[in-house]
């Protein structure tokens, strides 16, 4: 199993340093441990370069089945927690940026005080790669923007949110322009990857191909401060901008009616063994966030 794992790790990152550092061994020993596997096998795994390995074709193959197999170990554990203690041991959960640094906190809090036992793990990625980490195993649920409609995985909704437009704070008197009035201002998006991008472009009805022209930012901080600075206006989920337009010279505004919205939601493997206790978890987590004070009022 020792073999597998690392393996895998040097499978995903492509690159032996990277492998050793997630795995949290040497490259030497990281190293010795892909040659023995080999050694083992009787066949080459990897072709080793200057600066990146590359899988052989038995690699490639070899590595599909390594999943499936660390996967199943996975869900074997997962399979003996449920039967002795389901709200207790490690809880891996992945959120998206938009979410994570305004809900995440609480949730934990409310989350360890209310199970003692339950050691949560966070880990914020963008949902792609966040859907990737479920169907891998490597996280047990993640909260995302849903629907995710796919069929492999059981969706539990959380809550709605509503976007709000962000401007300079000069702005503020100013009559709140339509979607069609934004698809003709200096709007600042996130980069790609994000789906409150494809929200915010779904809403304002531009295609990807323009939105390639736009300013971009990798943060939902950084966007309001470069609204701040006077550079564009830009759109942000409502539970963002408590926090983020705090030390900004912005201002916030409700857009007209039909409003752009959101739907946060949690999700997991529907073949997980804890799939019972991922439900109430999930549960709490729209208690908890039901129950937050309400965001000031725009």
């Amino acid at each position: 199993m020792r073999h597998l794992r690392y393996f895998d790790a040097l499978a995903q990152q492509g690159h032996f340093g990277r492998a050793a550092e997630a795995c949290g061994i040497s490259q030497p020993a990281l190293s010795l441990q892909i040659q023995e596997l080999e050694a083992i096998l009787g066949a080459p795994l990897v072709e080793r370069g200057a600066r990146q390995i590359r899988l052989t074709t038995l690699g490639e193959t070899f590595a599909e089945r390594v999943r499936d197999i660390l996967r199943s170990v996975e869900e074997l554990g997962d399979l003996a927690r449920a039967s002795f203690s389901p709200l207790a041991g490690r809880l891996r959960i992945g959120v998206i940026p938009t979410v994570a640094p305004y809900m995440l906190p609480r949730v934990i809090k409310e989350l360890t005080e209310r199970y003692p036992s339950l050691d949560v793990r966070p880990r914020e990625a963008v949902t792609q790669k966040l859907i990737a980490d479920l169907a891998e195993g490597r996280i047990d649920a993640a909260i995302v923007a849903l629907p995710i409609s796919e069929p492999s995985l059981a969706e539990y909704a959380l809550f709605e949110e509503e976007f709000v437009l962000v401007r300079p704070q000069e702005d503020a008197g100013k009559p709140v322009p339509s979607s069609e009035k934004l698809k003709e201002m200096r709007l600042l998006l996130l980069e790609e990857g994000h789906c409150f991008r494809d929200q915010a472009l779904s809403f304002c009805n531009l295609s990807p191909s323009v939105a390639r022209d736009m300013m971009e930012g990798s943060s939902l901080s950084t966007l309001v401060q470069m609204v701040g600075a006077g550079i564009g206006v830009t759109l942000i989920p409502q539970m963002a901008a408590p926090v983020e337009t705090r030390s900004a010279a912005v201002s916030i505004a409700r857009l007209a009616e039909p409003r752009p919205s959101r739907a946060i939601g949690m999700v997991w493997r529907r073949t997980n063994p804890l799939s019972g206790q991922l439900a109430h978890i999930a549960e709490r987590v729209r208690e908890i966030v039901v129950d937050e004070p309400p965001s000031p009022k725009l």
